[in-house]
Order: structure tokens, then C-alpha cells, then sequence
């Protein structure tokens, strides 16, 4: 009797087994798609100068002596605060389009917009 218990339990314990190998698991959810900002069919709602003011805020933090201006000195310092690879002079002489060696606000928009434009042409999904 006490093994006929045993042999009902171990033919159980097989059959949940095979069960469970033989159903596939539920997909685990899967994040929205990365998108570019303004593409059809994303979520993003972001316009082009919400993007402007945004990044324009972060950046402009690099400005220490509040002259409304980005001198190289500030922004080395701020690449370096926030431990960006690379060369800031490059980085600093890309968004300087006036060469005056300062970035400022409007230089600022103007490299964004470029930026903006070069995203929101990305493919939606991947």
C-alpha cells in the first residue's frame, strides 16, 4: 500500500513536470520602442523647443560665472564634472559656430535644432 502511495506521487510529480516543460512561459513585457523625438506612432510628445529649453538647461549649467556664456575653461571643467569621454575643446569648437570662443544660448538652439532634426529622422523601431 505504502508504495503504491509512493508510485502515485512519483507518476504526479513526472506529470507536472512534463506540464510544465511542454507550456512555453508568457513573453515578458517589453518596453516601448526608442523612438526619435516627434516621430509618428511614439508616446513622446516632445516639440522641438521643449528639447531647445531642456538640454539648454543642463548645459547652460556649465556656465559658473553667470555671464550667460560658455567660455572653454567652464566647459572642460563641466565635461569634466560629469565625466564625458572625449575632447571637450571638439565638442566645444562644434557648438561654437561663431568662433568667438564662447557658446551662448542662440548657438546653443542652433546646435540642438540640428540635433533634434538628426533624431527625430530616426527609425522608430529598431
Amino acid at each position: 500500500m505504502v508504495s503504491r502511495s509512493i508510485s502515485v506521487v512519483a507518476l504526479s510529480l513526472q506529470t507536472v513536470a512534463a506540464f510544465a516543460q511542454a507550456t512555453t512561459p508568457p513573453a515578458p513585457p517589453t518596453a516601448a520602442p526608442l523612438a526619435a523625438p516627434g516621430a509618428s506612432g511614439t508616446r513622446s510628445d516632445i516639440t522641438l523647443a521643449k528639447f531647445q529649453k531642456r538640454r539648454e538647461k543642463a548645459i547652460m549649467a556649465a556656465d559658473t560665472d553667470g555671464d550667460g556664456k560658455i567660455s572653454l575653461l567652464e566647459w572642460e571643467a563641466f565635461q569634466t564634472k560629469r565625466n564625458v569621454k572625449g575632447d571637450a575643446a571638439k565638442s566645444f569648437a562644434r557648438i561654437d559656430s561663431n568662433h568667438d570662443g564662447f557658446i551662448d544660448r542662440a548657438e546653443l538652439d542652433a546646435f540642438f535644432a540640428r540635433r533634434f532634426a538628426r533624431l527625430d529622422k530616426m527609425p522608430t523601431a529598431f
